[in-house]
């Protein structure tokens, strides 16, 4: 008897809806996790060169934590194309004014740089309280 390796079509892919609360947790080991579900590597279905990941819901994005002295070490780093151009930010201060954006930076790094990775970004959902308007969706805690 011999057995195939059923590849998933970006028609046949069901997407979940799960919620995360970031409250307390350290950035990067989260991200991690998060990036993995976008992938959709927690299925059995995943197929590389298709988006069969899951739709994510991030709270409490304000309440992440950083290890050692990151928080006031960490830069981020923009570009504008022109000379001149580079401006950093430090994550207190991003921290401060756009709390949503460090994990948001963080789950788009760990994707891939392609039109894939492009759209696996666009399922994620990120919020600074415990408010989130896709009550529709039903979405389900994720157990990691």
């Amino acid at each position: 008897m011999s057995y195939k390796t059923k590849s998933m079509r970006k028609e046949d892919v069901t997407r979940n809806w799960y919620v995360v609360d970031a409250d307390g947790e350290t950035v990067g080991r989260l991200c991690s996790r998060i990036a993995h579900v976008l992938k959709g590597k927690h299925k059995a279905c995943y197929t590389p060169h298709v988006d069969c990941g899951d739709c994510v819901i991030v709270l409490n994005a304000d309440k992440v934590r950083f290890t050692g002295n990151k928080l006031n070490a960490k830069e981020y780093l923009s570009f504008s194309g022109y000379p001149g151009g580079q401006k950093s930010i430090t994550a207190k201060a991003l921290m401060a004014k756009h709390p949503e954006r460090i994990i948001e930076k963080a789950v788009k790094g760990m994707l891939p740089k392609n039109s894939l990775g492009r759209s696996m970004f666009t399922k994620l959902f990120v919020y600074t309280g415990t408010e989130h308007p896709h009550q529709a969706q039903k979405p389900e805690p994720f157990k990691f």
